[in-house]
This record gives structure tokens, C-alpha cells and sequence, in this order.
């Protein structure tokens, strides 16, 4: 029987091979896209370090069973923390935003009782991001070594997703986005970056390597309540105005509603003034929008609402205000960080959707769901929640996406999957409109979200 530390320790002195070197910059490079800088990070399994190195973080703290390896990373990296502890029993009295398990899960005697080991340095913000080989290159990377190609390991563990899936949830863990990375490990100049980069995201389950992110289960108290803020886009919406307030419920610590009007035809306009007055007992505020569409409303309306939940809903009430309530037990339960509304699960009324709006709001679901590696069944739905300081943090970091998304649906998701915040699809019943006409021009705006599509797959894909 071989001693695994002292098999470490050996390797703490050993001089990786070239693929080996390689195939850890390309793992570096991905965890960098999930891991923000200057975040507090923590790594289990940290070998020399480097890989917790490159993620630039504020706070870092590496974590190996192997003596040698701890003082090799200590002489490398004298800025961050490295200590000798088991992945299951290590003690330390701090909590992180992110911990970071690479190539480890594979290698340990007891995965279930080593992530439930780790719960105790995660806040309910925290993200757990983990890779590990992908069971199908179990022959390959054993040929690999056998022909001396391979640095050696010992004996491993092949899971699956679906195995890893279930012991995250065992251990109190939730699964948020799945993706698979790498199809060629080895330096080789245009055959690498043609199937790494561009390849690899259409051939998930034929990649080296798993990569998954999780959170905590939630533990909200049951008593934990929000004041919510009900943003209401309105364009040529007058007929709408009176019922949106009557049959949009209070919620939680108080709910207001505020209606953003933009270029209106009609007299959408008066008719708020009108309704504002004739309901003084409802919160509700009103704004002229100085940009164009409804994602400009969107973030016009978001910058001065005042709470702490930020719902959209749309003018048209063919998402039922009645059902709002919904939304914010999934959001206040700690269920869903962005609460997505989800049109295409029950029966419509007759005509609420055309036939060729429902063949692309479909492809677009599966387009999305291959994005942000969790899936999403309707895009376009416009209710959607989130909380404000999520919606803050996903503003800070619209510019990685740009500022063209004229509906404000794709912004959010693309940002929110960014931040591997988790969103969860709640199902409405969709009704026909019964005032005015619909704002969207199909073949105009379909070629948008085609093109949105393909820059975001450009920024989350092919990285």
C-alpha cells in the first residue's frame, strides 16, 4: 500500500511535464473567469499554490495535507496563508467568498464527508467552485501514464455529474451551473485553440474536465422580511395603469410601485398622475424615461426605487400581478438569488402568444441554458426578481457584457450568471392582453437577441 503523503511529498520536488504545465494554466484561465479578484478565497488541495496565485485574491488561504508541498507554496507565494491539514478535518476559524477545489474530489477517500467538512467556511454567499476529470478519459489518461506521458497518481475516483451532483446535495450544498472545459490538454499551436476554445463548449461531454459551482443550501428564518420595490414599464399603456395598481398585492415590509413612462401615444402618462392621486394609500411613484426601450426603463426605474427586492413587471398584465407573491417567497426564502418567470409550462389563454414567438422563445431557452451552463426555460418573460444588491453588483459589471440589450431580460441573466448567483424558473399562467398592442417588433428584435446571443456565448463560451 502506497503512503499518500509521503507520495505527495515527493511531488512536491517533482518537475511537472510539459502537458502537466500546460493543462494547469488552462485550468487557471477558467477558474479566473469564475473567480473574481480580490475576493477571499480559500483552496483545499493547494499543491505549490499557484493556482490560488492566479486568482488574485485579497485573502488567500491554501490548504494541503503534504508538508513539502505546503513549504514549497510558502516559498513561492509568500503573500498568501498555506497550512497542513486534512481536506476533511482542517480547522481554521474564518469564512470565505469562494473555495476552490481542484483535481481533488478525485482523489479523496471519503468525498461526501470532506464537502460537508467545508460548510463551515461558507456564508450563504459563498460559491464552491470544483473540477474534476471527466470519467470518459479514464483509458486515455491511464494509457497517458503507463507510456510515461503522464505525471503518476494514485488510484482515483471516476464520478460523474450526476455523482457529484448528489454528494454536494448530501452535504448541504446546491448546485448552481455546470460546465466542461478543455478537449486537448497540450500545447499545440492552432489545433489547441481551435478545440479548446472553440470546439470544447459544443462537445461538453467529451472534455477533460467537469467544472461545477455550488452554494449552501439556504437556512433563511422564516421570519425574515423585505421592503419591495414593483418597477412597471409603460409605454402606450393607459388601459392598463388603474388595474396594475388594484391587483398588485403588499408584500413583505411594504411594496411600492413605480411606473417609468417612456414616449407614450396615448395618455399613459395622465393616467398615472390620475391614479396616483385616487389611491393615496398606495406607495406608489412615477418617472419620464430619458432613454430608449424597455431595458433603459429598467435601469432608469432600478437606480431610484428604494427596495430592498426589485421586481419588473410588465405593463400589459399578461404576467398576473396576483402571482408576484410567488416571486418574493422564492426570492425572501433564499430559493433563487434571480427569480425568472417562466410562461411556457402552463396552458396560455387563446392568442396571449403567436405560434412563431413560442418556436423562438424556446430556441432561445435552449441557447440560454447551454450559456449559463443552468437551465433556463423562458428568456423572455418579463417578470423577473432579484435582490437589490445582486442588481447592484450585476450594473458594476455590465460593461463586460456591454449596454444593448433594449429589454433589460438578457442584462440581468447574463450578469446573474456572471456572478453564479443562482436562478430559478418559477411558472405563471400567461394571459392574452386586453388593452393596447404589443411593443416588440419580432423580426427586428429577434435579429438583436440572435446577435446578444452570439456576443454573450463570445464572453462566456469561447473564453
Amino acid at each position: 500500500m502506497i503512503d499518500r503523503r509521503e507520495f505527495y511529498d515527493t511531488r512536491a520536488v517533482f518537475r511537472p511535464r510539459e502537458s502537466g504545465r500546460f493543462y494547469h494554466k488552462l485550468l487557471q484561465k477558467y477558474f479566473a473567469f469564475l473567480v473574481p479578484p480580490h475576493s477571499r478565497v480559500l483552496e483545499v488541495g493547494c499543491g505549490l499554490g499557484d493556482l490560488l496565485a492566479s486568482l488574485q485574491p485579497s485573502d488567500g488561504l491554501g490548504i494541503d495535507f503534504s508538508p513539502a508541498m505546503i513549504e514549497a507554496a510558502r516559498q513561492r507565494h509568500p503573500r498568501l496563508g498555506f497550512e497542513v491539514g486534512e481536506g476533511a478535518s482542517f480547522a481554521i476559524d474564518r469564512q470565505f467568498d469562494y473555495i476552490v477545489i481542484s483535481d481533488l474530489v478525485n482523489d479523496l477517500p471519503d468525498v461526501q464527508a470532506f464537502l460537508t467538512h467545508l460548510r463551515q467556511f461558507a456564508h450563504p454567499r459563498t460559491r464552491l467552485v470544483v473540477n474534476f476529470f471527466n470519467s470518459l478519459w479514464h483509458p486515455i489518461l491511464a494509457s497517458a501514464e503507463k507510456l510515461n506521458l503522464k505525471a503518476p497518481t494514485l488510484p482515483q475516483n471516476w464520478l460523474s455529474r450526476a455523482d457529484l451532483n448528489n454528494l454536494l446535495h448530501l452535504a448541504g450544498w446546491e448546485l448552481i451551473k455546470t460546465d466542461t472545459r478543455i478537449l486537448w490538454p497540450l500545447s499545440t499551436p492552432i489545433l489547441e485553440p481551435l478545440l479548446n476554445r472553440w470546439l470544447a463548449p459544443f462537445l461538453r461531454h467529451f472534455s477533460l474536465t467537469v467544472i461545477l459551482v455550488a452554494r449552501p443550501r439556504p437556512r433563511v428564518p422564516i421570519d425574515q422580511h423585505y421592503r419591495c420595490s414593483v418597477v412597471i414599464p409603460a409605454r402606450n399603456e393607459a388601459g392598463n395603469i388603474e388595474a396594475a395598481v388594484q391587483r398588485t398585492p403588499e408584500m413583505g415590509l411594504g411594496t411600492e410601485i413605480f411606473f417609468i413612462e417612456g414616449d407614450s401615444k396615448d395618455n399613459t402618462w395622465d393616467e398615472i398622475q390620475r391614479v396616483i392621486a385616487k389611491y393615496p394609500s398606495r406607495s406608489i411613484k412615477a418617472l419620464k424615461q430619458q432613454g430608449k426601450g424597455k431595458g433603459g426603463a429598467v435601469r432608469e426605474a432600478f437606480a431610484v426605487a428604494t427596495g430592498d427586492v426589485l421586481f419588473i413587471l410588465d405593463a400589459d398584465l399578461t404576467m398576473p400581478p396576483e402571482e408576484l407573491p410567488k416571486f418574493y417567497e422564492a426570492a425572501r426564502s433564499g430559493t433563487a438569488e434571480v427569480v425568472n418567470g417562466v410562461r411556457l409550462v402552463y396552458p396560455m389563454e387563446h392568442e396571449a402568444m403567436q405560434f412563431l414567438n413560442m418556436v423562438a422563445n424556446k430556441m432561445f431557452s435552449l441557447s440560454f441554458s447551454w450559456l449559463l451552463g443552468q437551465p433556463i426555460k423562458d428568456t423572455l418573460c418579463g417578470t423577473k426578481v432579484l435582490f437589490r444588491s445582486d442588481y447592484e453588483a450585476i450594473a458594476h459589471h455590465r460593461a463586460y457584457f456591454g449596454d444593448f440589450d433594449p429589454f433589460g431580460d438578457f442584462d440581468l441573466l447574463f450578469g446573474a450568471s456572471k456572478l453564479n448567483l443562482r436562478i430559478v424558473d418559477l411558472p405563471i399562467r400567461y394571459r392574452a392582453r386586453t388593452y393596447g398592442e404589443t411593443n416588440i417588433h419580432r423580426w427586428k428584435h429577434g435579429w438583436l437577441l440572435w446577435r446578444m446571443v452570439l456576443f454573450a456565448a463570445s464572453r462566456l463560451k469561447f473564453i
